[in-house]
């Protein structure tokens, strides 16, 4: 374990041996097989210890609380990565209140999302160069942090528990910072993970394990590990995902899963939080193997699952490259309904448990409101752009960015556009709302990214914007 920054690796994909060697190497080093497995954690057991199946859940899902503990902040609100906030307002109109640069990599995966402190006083932002910075509600910056983390930094979100903020970067490490200082606490870097290529996941955190899914070169595969949250020790891997996955882990307490997706169109589930497999669910079932991977595993070209799934009720809403959204029963992955959207569909899905109702962009330039229990579309919006982000449910209003460079507001029952507004360049993390304003972060403008023949340049840093009420 190093505590202290390393240089990052250039080219991890090359100087890493093969990672599944790795994860079977005997003594000190992780032994995993296709079932997963438990790792030694030494002398240092207790809050890092696996818990056996089943849990007493109580109350925990009497309402569609972020999280058991009131005092952890997630991605998309909380475990069952539900972008829903209902106690949060969103204002009839709104102006940038202020902004400042913070991504400036010409790198496609969508960008990491701001995530507020329990008592609502900072905001934390992390950026592709692998800056973590935070800022008052007011604009004013309490701390920034440079990682190691500097090809492509991050892109996944802070889990904040207890004063610690915990991120994965695309360098493959792991990182633990002090909430009040910015200061490193601890640092797992892709080494301890088995030559990790990136984690572009967002952690998830429970009763003192974080659950983060890394990506592998390697073969073109993934690994769900179980990490010790007080010492960033690994506790538990099981390496059967292949394709390099991005989605973050969604944990349904109520009905014990952990699920996600990954790159091979293929959604896992394992038994949580003992983290036995039950089950897997391939869409893009009329696809071919795709040929560009490196992996003996099943791929179907073109059916990709790049984000990140909610449940609630007993089902969970996954999006695919195969231009589907699907509803599948959380228990046994049993297929509820599929949706066809005009293109692939890539962002994170929103959801409304209260009222039965998921939102999900598409690439086709609209955001579909479908209802949870029969997978009716209930109304469509077009959004000017690609919608490959995440989008944000209040009690009234749907938040999504798009590839337009816009930021909407729409009405949640009707879709009708309250407002949009203008930014530099594609809006792909979540908007957040907190307090009467939004926060969320964007793409540089890239020049020449998409086209082979030339050599691209920064027009613009992304930025990270607060709106407020106009």
């Amino acid at each position: 374990m190093n505590r202290a920054d390393r240089q990052p690796n250039k080219e991890p994909a090359t100087a890493t041996p093969s990672r599944r060697k790795l994860l079977r190497a005997g003594g000190a080093a992780v032994t995993a097989g296709l079932a997963g497995c438990t790792l030694p954690l030494g002398g240092n057991k207790g809050a890092g210890e696996l818990q056996s199946c089943p849990i007493d859940v109580e109350e925990t899902n009497a309402e569609y609380r972020s999280h058991p503990n009131g005092d952890v902040r997630m991605w998309r609100g909380g475990l069952r990565r539900l972008g829903y906030y209902p106690e949060e307002t969103v204002p009839d109109s709104v102006s940038v209140n202020w902004t400042f640069p913070i991504n400036y990599v010409g790198h496609t995966a969508a960008k990491s999302s701001p995530v507020p402190t329990p008592d609502g006083e900072q905001i934390l932002f992390a950026g592709d160069t692998g800056r973590v910075e935070s800022y008052a509600p007011s604009g004013k910056m309490d701390w920034s942090t440079q990682t190691n983390a500097t090809e492509k930094g991050f892109h996944g979100s802070a889990a904040i528990v207890d004063g610690t903020a915990y991120i994965g970067g695309y360098n493959g490490d792991l990182y633990a910072l002090d909430v009040e200082s910015g200061e490193l606490e601890w640092h797992t870097t892709s080494e301890d993970l088995a030559g990790a290529l990136a984690i572009g996941s967002s952690p998830a955190y429970y009763e003192g394990i974080l659950y983060v899914v890394a990506e592998y070169w390697d073969p073109s595969s993934g690994a769900l590990w179980a990490i010790d949250a007080e010492t960033g020790e690994p506790i538990h891997v099981d390496d059967r995902m292949w394709g390099q996955p991005h989605p973050s882990a969604t944990i349904d307490i109520q009905e014990e899963r952990l699920i996600s997706g990954s790159n091979d169109g293929v959604v896992y589930c394992w038994r949580f939080p003992c983290l036995e497999f039950e089950w897997k669910f391939q869409t893009g079932p009329e696809g071919g193997p795709d040929g560009k991977t490196k992996a003996d595993g099943e791929f179907n070209h073109g059916a990709q699952v790049k984000g990140t799934a909610p449940t609630f009720d007993g089902r969970v809403f996954v999006g695919s490259w195969d231009d589907h959204v699907y509803c599948l029963d959380v228990t046994d992955g049993e297929e509820l309904w599929s949706f066809e959207t005009g293109d692939i569909v890539m962002s994170n899905p929103g959801a409304d448990p209260n009222a039965g109702v998921v939102y999900v962009g598409s690439s086709d330039h609209n955001v579909y409101a479908l209802d949870a229990e029969s997978g009716e579309k209930l109304w469509s919006t077009n959004v000017g752009g690609r919608v490959i982000g995440s989008l944000t449910v209040t009690d009234e209003t749907v938040l999504v960015g798009s590839s337009g460079s816009y930021v909407y507001a729409l009405e949640k029952e009707t879709g009708k556009r309250r407002w949009r507004i203008e930014n530099r360049g594609d809006v792909t993390s979540a908007p957040v709302p907190l307090d009467g304003r939004i926060y969320y972060a964007e793409r540089a403008v890239i020049d020449g990214y998409y086209d082979d023949d030339e050599e691209f340049e920064l027009v613009e840093p992304g930025h990270a914007y607060c709106l407020v009420e106009d």
